[in-house]
Order: C-alpha cells, then sequence, then structure tokens
C-alpha cells in the first residue's frame, strides 16, 4: 500500500512540532517537515526534514517538485498580534503572500491544501463563532488572516481551513511562554499578577489541534473547521484554575478588563468556538481545559 504523503510548514512552530510528533514513523503516512532555517524539532527519526521558506516562490517549488505531497497541512504564519500590527509588510507576506504562493504551488501539483486560521478574523461580538458567521476582523492581524482565507476558499483547488482559538502548549527548543506557565510562574516567585475578566476564549491544547488537523487531512475533509478547546474561559478563570491545579495562592490573582492594558492591537472580546461541525463530521473531540493542564504538568515534570 502506497503511503500517504504529507508536508507540513511551519514544522518549528509549537503546533508544527505537535503535528510532526503525532504522525512521524506512523506506517500509513509519509511525513515532510520544513520550516525556514534550521531543524529545530526533539524526534529524529520517522519523517524527512527540508528547508523551505514559503515565501519563496522557487524553493516552495523545487521542495513541492521534490516531494510531492498529497496534502499540505499550511501552520506557517506570523501570529504575534501586536508585532503584526506595527510590521504590517512582513506580516502580510508571511500570512497572505505565502498562501497564495502555495495555492499556485498546489494548482500545479494538484495537492490538497490545509490552512491554518485564527478566531481573530471575527469582531468578537457575538461569540462563541460556528464557521458561517460573518467574519469581522479588528486587527491587522485578523485581517491578514481572513485575506487569506478568502484566497483559499477562491483557488479553484481542493482546500480546507482550520481554524482555532487561544492554542497553548510546550514545544521543545520555544522560549515561548503561555497563559498556564507564566502564571504558575509568576505565583511560584510570589509575583502578584492581573488577568482580565472581559474577554472570553476558548483555549486550545496543541495537541488537540494537531489531532483536528490530522482528521481533516486523513479524511480529505474540505470546508471550514473550528477547531479549539471546549471550555469557554475567560483568561482569569484559566489563571483560577492554573492556580488551583498546581496548588498555588490564588490571592496573588487580580482581576482586571482590558482597558487597563495599553497594547498596538485591539483584541476581539468574546470569540470562542462552537464544535458541533467538526465533532460529527470529523469525530474530533478535544480535552477540558483541566486535562489540558495536568498534560503540561506531566511534560514540565518530565
Amino acid at each position: 500500500m502506497q503511503k500517504k504523503r504529507i508536508l507540513i510548514t511551519g514544522s518549528n512552530g509549537l503546533l508544527g512540532q505537535k503535528l510532526v510528533d503525532l504522525l512521524a514513523n506512523n506506517e500509513h503516512y509519509e511525513i515532510f517537515a520544513t520550516a525556514k532555517g534550521e531543524n529545530r524539532l526533539s524526534i529524529s527519526e520517522g519523517y524527512r526534514y527540508l528547508q523551505m521558506d514559503v515565501t519563496d516562490a522557487g524553493e516552495v517549488d523545487d521542495v513541492l517538485n521534490q516531494v510531492k505531497p498529497q496534502v499540505i497541512i499550511h501552520t506557517a504564519a506570523m501570529t504575534n498580534v501586536d508585532q503584526c500590527e506595527m510590521e504590517k509588510a512582513a506580516c502580510w507576506k508571511l500570512n497572505v503572500t505565502a498562501v497564495e504562493i502555495l495555492i499556485a504551488a498546489c494548482k500545479k501539483h494538484d495537492i490538497f491544501l490545509e490552512h491554518v486560521s485564527t478566531d481573530f478574523i471575527f469582531d468578537g461580538t457575538s461569540g462563541p463563532y460556528n464557521e458561517d458567521d460573518e467574519p469581522n476582523p479588528i486587527s491587522f492581524y485578523g485581517w491578514s488572516k481572513y485575506a487569506a482565507e478568502k484566497a483559499v476558499m477562491h483557488s479553484g483547488i481542493r482546500w480546507a481551513i482550520a481554524r482555532t482559538v487561544l492554542v497553548y502548549g510546550i514545544a521543545h527548543d520555544m522560549s515561548r511562554s503561555n497563559i498556564i506557565l507564566w502564571v504558575k510562574k509568576s505565583l511560584e516567585e510570589g509575583k502578584a499578577i492581573k488577568v482580565v475578566t472581559d474577554q472570553f476564549r476558548t483555549p486550545t491544547l496543541a495537541e488537540d489541534l494537531a489531532m483536528g488537523c490530522f482528521l481533516i487531512a486523513d479524511q480529505g475533509a474540505q470546508g471550514i473547521y473550528h477547531i479549539s478547546g471546549k471550555d469557554f474561559l475567560t483568561p482569569y478563570e484559566m489563571a483560577i484554575m492554573t492556580a488551583d491545579y498546581f496548588a498555588l495562592d490564588k490571592s496573588l490573582i487580580s482581576l482586571t478588563d482590558a482597558s487597563s492594558f495599553s497594547q498596538p492591537a485591539r483584541r476581539p472580546p468574546r470569540t470562542g468556538f462552537d464544535l458541533k461541525k467538526s465533532r460529527n463530521i470529523l469525530g474530533y473531540e478535544p480535552r477540558t481545559f483541566r486535562e489540558g493542564i495536568a498534560l503540561l504538568a506531566k511534560q514540565i515534570g518530565s
């Protein structure tokens, strides 16, 4: 039986690493991990690594000619919302131009493109959102991701869009923190922290997002899918749950609202996802936020 070839972009990132961990050494798949620069993955077997800059059309074409994948899972993106607001040209190049380059290559080689997108395409006035709700971004990052979605939808290729929300997890060789690690570290050091109560999300464990992306790729499921956690929480609630799990001092956590932070980019106040479609069609079932904390605790411990 011939193995299905899956190429992952952004394999050095959090989601990219989790996807390679999930799919490496799978007897049904041949996995190609790609990123700009050196391979930073913690595992060295069960996949092949190739350097590929998604903003370089020539490089993308060379790699795809060589690999001939049936599926591309496109995780590479500029996701720092404030950085996108301040460095608009760089944001557009990575979040939109790269997608247009991949679309052209997928057209040429007849490849199924799975594009990872975000809850920030919504304005956050009426979450949780389902797949048919109308996007209305309020940040440049949101606009760039929405522009990429539209390019994918109108491309004429076989496509899927996996939208997600506030991804957290631990990746090898990454300094990137997340709300759980930040709260844990702050409270352990006896630092008082202020956490917002006026933003709502369905925080997503990176391992769950990787599984959702895999289910789409495996089934060749076309269309838009919402892939997130199932618990609808404020960052303040996430912080309290983290403190409870690690038995840390909750009195150090105080309530605040988004107006007390001056950030270059606006955040949608209330997003989060309705998961009915992903559950029914893909069989996607994420962990609870508490189960996510427990997994991270185990990973920190090991």
